[in-house]
């Protein structure tokens, strides 16, 4: 006997067994029972969600011999039902839209329909793709639309409503069918696998389920393909190896150098995976779907039902997002979707890859609209930094009173001592909060210790860099670390100051044409101007 794929092996037979289309099926079953069936019926959704499907279990309800009325729950044991399981009933009529889809083929269904069904109550017509019908086809379906004969049935199956004429769907019942949710494709699958007596590991569920992007149909061939691999148990690895899909772990080791602004670990990790067989679109679609899992870990938390993976993947996004925030995240995801049609249009793919992922690891933040404008201001003002002559300017940074309870720190550790260990403290923040909290303190160096209160002073050009550190609770994560290297609380202060030279620089005049150059070449803004696909097109100095 010929092999059946498990898409037909496992197609819904009934009402109950249908997957992801509860509030339909309980519509038409209602239907049925109170006599409510209308003439004619119009099933739109993505491939593989269960149109046809829904719409020969319809079919069979109407038509089941074994009842003596039309029925929710067909036997689909009755010459009828096995024979619309079996496609070739000679009162349930399956025509492909997209091959009869003229005015003739109509103009013939239109004469058959007026005889009455041979065996069964109703003749029903099932037209899948009923899109690509011609307009001058669907012109001929209007009026038996409208006053159909009593034992004709029509349901039609679109992948696209909006090419159905109105006139067509003003005459039907519209059902959506929506894309069915990965849990529930995960279920179905495992009890498959059982039924079926295919060890597999639970890893691998998950990940296929997604894979299927909604669609029951597709979820059951690409397990289909997986199991004609003949290696058991099925496993995530099987993925990567017969289905393509990116290994998790990898795309997390890519996300995890971006967030440490890694370039050159972001560089490698490409570069494996590009190895192994992965094209260029399959990393951005993975890491966009990645991407989209820690905007949910930022936004929701981590325990959301919103995040559909393993409890490993979990506990592997939460540490993943804490180097991201969510204006970052929203960038990459935007700009990623942005560069797809480029790099499937590109004879040179890998190098726009490269490119714009080096760009996220080298922008620890993109700043938003008002630190573009308080780095405006600083440009125009400020010159050059020279570390002499230090004259401070402005204080923003607010201290907290100290907790009660707390212990002072040692009168061992005084600010001398913290100046001669500063590369060392700045190499256990890299280590303890990363290289992008790091890279911030590049213009700033102890000025003052006195009880507990570490003053850090900025240089004028570093304001954002200071802005940044203040975010977020940095300033209290940052305290922690120096607080352990001080053997007791450390509490931080940060200010700005402007060296003499600078303020007389500033204070110089600067023509509009030099300042102009100044602000647009940037490296902030240029970096905003081309996030946002912006030009300057002025530039005005408020007062």
């Amino acid at each position: 006997m010929a092999y059946t794929v498990l898409a037909r092996k496992y197609r819904s037979q009934t009402f109950e067994d249908v997957i992801g289309q509860d509030a339909i099926a309980h519509t038409l079953r209602n239907a049925i029972k109170t006599d409510r069936v209308a003439h004619a019926y119009l099933f739109t959704g993505t491939r593989g969600v269960g149109k046809t499907t829904v719409a020969r279990i319809l079919a069979k309800s109407l038509n089941c011999l074994a009842s003596d009325a039309p029925t929710p729950t067909p036997c689909c044991k009755c010459q009828s039902c096995i024979a619309v399981n079996a496609g070739d009933d000679i009162d349930v009529i399956e025509i492909d839209g997209a091959t009869n889809n003229g005015v003739d083929q109509v103009r013939e269904l239109r004469q058959n329909a007026i005889y009455r069904p041979a065996r069964a109550r109703f003749k029903i017509y099932i037209i899948d793709e009923v899109h690509m019908l011609t307009t001058q086809a669907f012109n001929a379906l209007l009026k038996i639309l409208e006053e159909p004969p009593s034992h004709v049935k029509f349901i039609f199956a679109t992948t696209e409503p909006n090419k159905v004429l109105a006139t067509i769907q003003s005459r039907c019942q519209r059902f959506d069918f929506s894309n069915i949710a990965p849990t529930v494709i995960a279920g179905q699958l495992r009890s498959i696998l059982k039924l079926e007596k295919i060890k597999y590991d639970d890893e691998m569920i998950l990940p296929l389920a997604k894979l299927a992007n909604g669609s029951m149909r597709d979820a059951l061939s690409l397990l289909d393909r997986l199991i004609s691999a003949g290696a058991e148990p099925l496993s995530a690895e099987l993925l990567e190896q017969y289905l393509g899909r990116p290994n998790s772990s990898r795309i997390c080791d890519l996300i995890d150098k971006i967030g440490d602004s890694d370039a050159a670990g972001t560089l490698a990790v490409t570069d494996d995976l590009v190895a192994a067989g992965l094209g260029e679109v399959r990393i951005l679609d993975s890491l966009i779907e990645f991407m989209r899992d820690l905007l949910v870990v930022k936004s929701a938390g981590p325990a959301s039902e919103l995040l559909i993976v393993s409890a490993e993947q979990r506990q592997r996004f939460k540490l993943l997002a804490d180097k991201f925030d969510v204006a970052a995240i929203v960038y990459n995801i935007t700009a990623m979707e942005k560069l797809l049609w480029s790099v499937k249009n590109s004879d040179t793919p890998r190098a726009l890859l490269d490119a714009l992922l080096v760009r996220f690891a080298l922008s620890e933040h993109f700043l938003n609209i008002d630190d573009l404008l308080t780095r405006l201001q600083t440009l125009s003002s400020a010159g050059a930094i020279k570390k002499n002559n230090v004259t401070t300017t402005k204080v923003s940074a607010d201290i907290e009173p100290p907790p009660v309870g707390q212990k002072p720190v040692p009168l061992s550790v005084d600010l001398q001592s913290i100046k001669d260990n500063w590369p060392k403290l700045l190499a256990l923040i890299d280590e303890k909060l990363g290289p992008g909290t790091r890279v911030l303190f590049n213009s700033a160096e102890p000025v003052a210790f006195d009880n507990s209160i570490l003053t850090i002073s900025f240089a004028a050009s570093a304001q954002v860099s200071k802005q940044m550190l203040e975010r977020n609770d940095r300033i209290k994560e940052i305290g922690a670390v120096l607080g352990d290297y001080c053997q007791g609380p450390v509490r931080l202060k940060f200010e700005l100051h402007q060296t003499q030279s600078d303020e007389a620089e500033a204070s110089d005049a600067v023509t509009p044409g030099r300042k102009k150059n100044e602000l647009i070449n940037d490296t902030d803004v240029r970096t905003v101007l081309l996030g946002l696909d912006a030009t300057v097109t002025g530039i005005r100095e408020d007062s």
